[in-house]
């Protein structure tokens, strides 16, 4: 089916482009969604699957991999076809469409939704001796399932949401926890902050400040590593079993700025209506830009909206934008 031509193809399958490809459903037309993960739900899944999320209109609060979950059950009632690890990397226009070229070949398509978040993503990493030695033998950028580090010793780097979100939701979890930062500063939500620094107190966990990772040891996987203070220089040693390195990620649209579409920074230029400057392409979600642009899930879900509705129009200049109620749709009878 993936040779196929189809009605949307939406780029990017977080929250927003999982919401365009449910309407695309429900207004009755072929759709495709490619990602270049290997799974569905974007950043949900795979960087904080454990955080609760509590701005989605009907949760007063959810787990981020059960928002996805949910989000998938409801895109996949209507037998889409699913790309996954394949990234787009050319938008060649046709008559009536676009041929999507991807690492697997062509996507035929008639109108395209761009809901890429801030494009695709990359961990950043630590850049000392023993990582490439030890990745993925005790180091990683995203943690995929809890359990697996049930009684374990733990080390998580970092100062951010994830770090901190890992750290109190591994608090009881991890059989030994510490937590490292390069200063006494956060950049993780107050609240949270507080959280893990009265786990500290409690001592459910180690809170360290003013540490980095120095150097990573092991034999077949990591067993230690060396930490520095930043302004005492001094060292000491401490035994882990698996290194959480959750400092951040690099967002990079790729080869999305070289389509002619009209950009600013990482983020594609949006009128009201999701119409990009190229005809039939429409953007949502984190990578549309427009003024007054809210970066929410909430606002996600409007935008895609708006552009699988406008899309269809474009398809069909006879079909309304205006979908009515999803109560009184066909989809559902």
């Amino acid at each position: 089916m993936s040779a196929e031509r189809v009605d949307i193809t939406i780029i990017g399958g977080g929250p927003t482009g999982l919401y365009a490809l449910f309407y695309a459903g429900m207004r009755g037309v072929s759709a495709r969604i490619i990602d270049v993960l290997p799974e569905l739900g974007g950043q949900l899944t795979a960087l904080y699957p454990e955080k609760d999320v509590y701005d989605v209109a009907g949760f007063p609060c959810v787990l981020a991999k059960d928002l996805a979950r949910d989000l998938v059950t409801q895109a996949m009632q209507f037998d889409a076809d699913v790309c996954l690890e394949e990234r787009v990397s050319e938008l060649n226009p046709v008559d009536g469409g676009f041929d999507l070229r991807t690492d697997e070949g062509l996507r035929p398509t008639g109108t395209v939704v761009i809901a890429g978040g801030k494009g695709a993503f990359k961990s950043r990493t630590l850049d000392v001796p023993g990582w490439d030695t030890f990745w993925k033998n005790g180091i990683s950028t995203h943690v995929k399932d809890p359990e697996a580090l049930r009684d374990r010793r733990v080390l998580i780097v970092g100062g951010g949401d994830s770090a901190f979100d890992w750290s109190w939701a591994l608090r009881d979890i991890a059989g030994e926890l510490t937590h490292i930062h390069r200063s006494d500063r956060f950049r993780a939500h107050e609240r949270t902050v507080e959280q893990v620094v009265g786990a500290n107190e409690s001592g459910h966990l180690d809170l360290l400040t003013f540490q980095t990772v120095q150097e990573i040891h092991g034999d077949d996987r990591i067993r230690s590593v060396t930490l520095v203070h930043t302004k005492t220089k001094e060292t000491r040693e401490l035994a882990v079993d698996d290194l959480l390195a959750l400092i951040g990620f690099v967002p990079n649209i790729g080869p999305i700025a070289e389509w002619g579409l009209e950009l600013e920074g990482n983020t594609i230029q949006v009128d009201s209506r999701m119409r990009t400057n190229i005809p039939g392409v429409y953007a949502a979600g984190d990578i549309a830009a427009y003024e007054g642009k809210l970066e929410l899930i909430s606002t996600g879900f409007g935008e895609a909206a708006i552009a699988v509705n406008n899309a269809v129009h474009h398809l069909d200049p006879s079909a309304k934008v205006d979908p009515g109620h999803s109560t009184s749709s066909k989809a559902f009878k």
